[in-house]
């Protein structure tokens, strides 16, 4: 199975993109399955079981959601194995720009809107200078000049990453994305595994410095989800 973290600021089309991504995989007959990272609600759940997209929802509540995410991502992972699935997608709650939700072998994707300023990719830190993929939204309604000003913009964080246009209300560009993703390298255990980049500093063994994912490295205020 392979696995894909997406994470992006908020309102950056994040979900409309997995959305229109993930039709087209099934469209070719892939199993997709979604976990989606909140902090205090959220009703995305609903909007991927519309179109037959199994989904599971973890709210963080007052802790950071990047931390509560990394502490459940080992149990996502058995979730979609187990679920058969041939591609998870993890979407993050993406509440600040220091957000570091991506690991060390695992496809990471970071979405980011075309409207919120040409100095905004300098703006955001490791969830878009250490993505894989970055994907732009909401490039159709502004001008070709501005286009190329935010890609180059882009690039200036992250010369080595694949950079796409996809429309989160056409789906354009989603075919192209869901054909990147289906070339990610396969995982089958997130055990001892290293976070790209430190976390954000809070209250746990996270906050410390420690990149291990699993329960042997969990320490102090960790928060579970119920997978069901």
């Amino acid at each position: 199975m392979r696995l894909i973290t997406v994470a992006g600021p908020p309102s950056s089309g994040k979900t409309a993109i997995i959305c229109k991504t993930a039709e087209a995989l099934q469209a070719d007959g892939v199993s997709v399955g979604v976990i989606k990272f909140d902090c205090l609600s959220s009703g995305d759940q609903v909007l991927y079981e519309r179109r037959g997209i199994p989904a599971r929802t973890g709210l963080s509540g007052n802790l950071c959601p990047d931390h509560f995410y990394v502490s459940n991502i080992e149990e996502c992972l058995d979730w979609g194995l187990q679920s058969n699935f041939d591609l998870l997608i993890s979407e993050s709650a993406g509440l600040c720009n220091r957000c570091a939700p991506h690991i060390k072998d695992v496809c990471a994707v970071c979405v980011i809107d075309n409207l919120s300023g040409v100095e905004t990719p300098r703006k955001i830190g490791p969830m878009l200078k250490m993505a894989d993929i970055v994907v732009i939204t909401k490039g159709d309604i502004v001008s070709q000049a501005e286009r190329e000003v935010f890609v180059h913009r882009i690039r200036q964080v992250n010369s080595s990453a694949v950079i796409i246009h996809v429309n989160g209300l056409t789906g354009q560009g989603g075919h192209e994305l869901g054909r990147l993703l289906r070339d990610a390298a396969a995982v089958d255990s997130l055990q001892g595994k290293l976070l790209r980049f430190s976390m954000p500093a809070a209250l746990c063994s996270y906050c410390l410095g420690q990149r291990r994912i699993g329960a042997d490295f969990q320490m102090g205020n960790v928060k579970k989800m119920e997978l069901g």
